[in-house]
């Protein structure tokens, strides 16, 4: 069965690369010459769609209830593989634009389709400065129940372990007084686990994307000391939320959520 997946896969992979090139397009044309509201989504969520559908993918999920309409989140999911970026753009059913690394920009194609869908690059070297030209791209799109996914990891998982959170989206988060919504992803990382290899074949496993109630914002008091407590907090519980619902491999004590130093 294995060996037949394999082959299938194989055999769809110009129509997947046509796919995501036809939707980078499709992104880049949209958004610089109709709606780019709409153009900067919905083509990348049927994409995304189908991509898991084409690979025979079974998806579920859990908490749309958790959602309101109309309100902006930051949305702050583990990052098991790539298969969370099919999973939150093609069945979250939420407008939204992704927080990426600089790198990013630089793929062929995808990088120019997200700069003109308006997500938001971090230069993670770039010091203060470029972390408050961030926020203040950030605090422009959070605006009409659009809202920002950011992987507080920062990065894919190795091993499948949940890894320690960055502060940025908590950070963010705390300076617009927005909620926080928890999500936690499981099978992405079994579909296809991050590696140094060329080539990585797909595994067959099911998807699924938990949506958690939401983390209100505790009021700014004024004292850096307290806010900071505050912000630690909410990663710590954030953190527990998350892993509360892995269920297939192991993951990393509550305990290394953060560095208080970082």
């Amino acid at each position: 069965m294995k060996l037949l997946y394999r082959l299938y896969q194989l055999l769809i992979s110009p129509v997947l690369l046509v796919l995501t090139i036809l939707t980078a397009l499709a992104t880049i044309i949209g958004c610089s010459l109709l709606d780019a509201s709409w153009w900067s989504y919905y083509p990348g969520r049927l994409w995304s769609r189908a991509m898991v559908r084409l690979l025979l993918l079974p998806v579920h999920i859990e908490g749309r209830e958790h959602m309101d309409a109309g309100q902006s989140y930051v949305i702050i999911p583990n990052h098991q593989g790539t298969f969370d970026i099919f999973l939150i753009y093609g069945f979250l059913n939420r407008p939204f634009k992704w927080m990426m690394k600089e790198e990013l920009r630089k793929m062929p194609f995808i990088g120019k389709a997200c700069d003109s869908a308006g997500f938001i690059f971090v230069d993670q070297k770039g010091g203060p400065r470029k972390m408050l030209e961030t926020h203040k791209r950030a605090r422009a799109v959070l605006q009409d129940g659009v809202s920002l996914v950011v992987f507080p990891e920062g990065a894919r998982t190795w091993d499948g372990r949940l890894r320690r959170f960055k502060r940025g989206a908590f950070q963010l988060a705390d300076e617009l007084q927005l909620p926080l919504l928890p999500i936690t992803i499981n099978g992405s990382f079994e579909a296809l686990p991050r590696t140094r290899g060329y080539v990585n074949f797909v595994h067959w496993h099911p998807l699924t994307l938990t949506i958690h109630p939401a983390i209100l914002p505790s009021e700014k008091s004024g004292d850096e000391v307290v806010d900071g407590a505050r912000e630690r907090q909410t990663m710590q519980e954030a953190y527990e939320i998350i892993a509360s619902r892995l269920t297939t491999v192991p993951h990393a004590p509550a305990e290394g959520t953060y560095n208080p130093n970082d």
